[in-house]
């Protein structure tokens, strides 16, 4: 009898021994993946995606470094944890595979993405004087009959602006504020609505370089044939100058550039942007022979070391530039300007 019990009791402590192991064997392999939801995950090596949660139809491999949104984390009894990501495609849930990220983004010492719109800094609804530059300016000086192809608020609008004041009975100035423009005949929307637009973010926190340097460009394209408008980066609808067209592009993207701002970019001087854009230890400066698609080009003023352009790299020594008379893709270099200073990487 005693036998009988010591060898129920030694097959007992068999089985618990047996069961605590394969508890502990579980543990261990669940650790090693994701049974909730990581939200935004980066690829460590090459994955494939599949179109289905039972990994039996491949859709594509992706590369390391590539980022994706889970909706959700498909656990079935048996079976290794599956993700699906917000595209409808599935992989991996192994912690060797993927890594459990907050999303792209630029080494802290540059410009950091941003995953809300963009704020330039800046007075919506500025008042326009003497010496400011951009689209206000355009309309007023053509309203005045003084515009002549550049829309630089000079002497004549100033006098212009005068003598309509005066004849509407307005306080006389020479400057434009809100009461003069309405009564130009322009629209209390398009007062602030030319400050204050900022292009809308085309790239998320789940999507990669590739991506944030696509919704730049795209941004970019957005204004192709428009004028060359000295001081201007407002809407589409307009046209821009050279930084202008930078600066709305690098907003699609999730970049601030300040201390540059579209806001202020109509500011005597700020037609210039294109310096501080160069100037900022913010932006990674790289080797003109390893330029890559989405970086920007700058250009000295010829016989000068003064930066005078910026353009968008396209790839295949194209960029896309706002250079008079308008907004075109060109080659990196012609004969209008291809003294280049340097290359700047804004996503890197």
């Amino acid at each position: 009898m005693k036998n009988f019990q010591r060898i129920t009791l030694a097959i007992f402590l068999s089985l618990t021994t047996m069961l605590l192991l394969s508890i502990g064997s579980s543990v261990q392999a669940d650790s090693q993946y994701y049974t909730s939801n990581p939200e935004i995950i980066k690829t460590k090596r090459q994955v494939i995606l599949y179109k289905d949660a039972a990994k039996t139809h491949k859709s594509a491999k992706v590369s390391a470094g590539h980022y994706a949104k889970i909706s959700k984390v498909i656990n079935e009894a048996g079976k290794a944890p599956v993700l699906q990501t917000n595209t409808g495609k599935y992989l991996t849930a192994s912690k060797s595979f993927v890594a459990k990220t907050k999303g792209y983004q630029n080494p802290k010492k540059y410009y950091q993405v941003q995953y809300t719109q963009i704020k330039p800094f800046g007075k919506v609804g500025y008042t326009v004087k003497r010496h400011f530059e951009g689209i206000k300016t355009w309309y007023i000086m053509r309203k005045m009959g003084t515009y002549a192809g550049y829309d630089k608020y000079n002497q004549a609008t100033y006098n212009a602006v005068k003598r309509f004041q005066s004849r509407h009975h307005l306080k006389v100035t020479g400057n434009v504020d809100e009461k003069t423009w309405l009564k130009m005949g322009f629209s209390k929307k398009a007062w602030t609505g030319i400050d204050s637009y900022v292009a809308p973010l085309k790239a998320f926190a789940w999507n990669g370089r590739s991506q944030h340097i696509e919704a730049m460009i795209h941004q970019a394209y957005r204004y192709m044939g428009n004028p060359y408008l000295v001081g201007s980066s407002s809407s589409p609808k307009y046209g821009t100058d050279c930084s202008g067209l930078v600066m709305q592009a690098l907003y699609a993207g999730g970049i601030n550039p300040l201390p540059t701002s579209s806001i202020h970019h109509a500011y005597p001087g700020n037609e210039w942007n294109s310096r501080n854009l160069w100037a900022s230890k913010k932006l990674r400066h790289v080797a003109y022979s390893h330029r890559q698609r989405g970086d920007l080009v700058f250009y000295y003023q010829p016989g000068t070391h003064v930066i005078w352009h910026v353009a968008i790299y396209l790839g295949k020594n194209k960029v896309i530039e706002s250079w008079p008379p308008r907004i075109m893709v060109q080659p990196i270099r012609n004969s209008q300007r291809s003294d280049i200073a340097g290359i700047a990487r804004p996503f890197n």
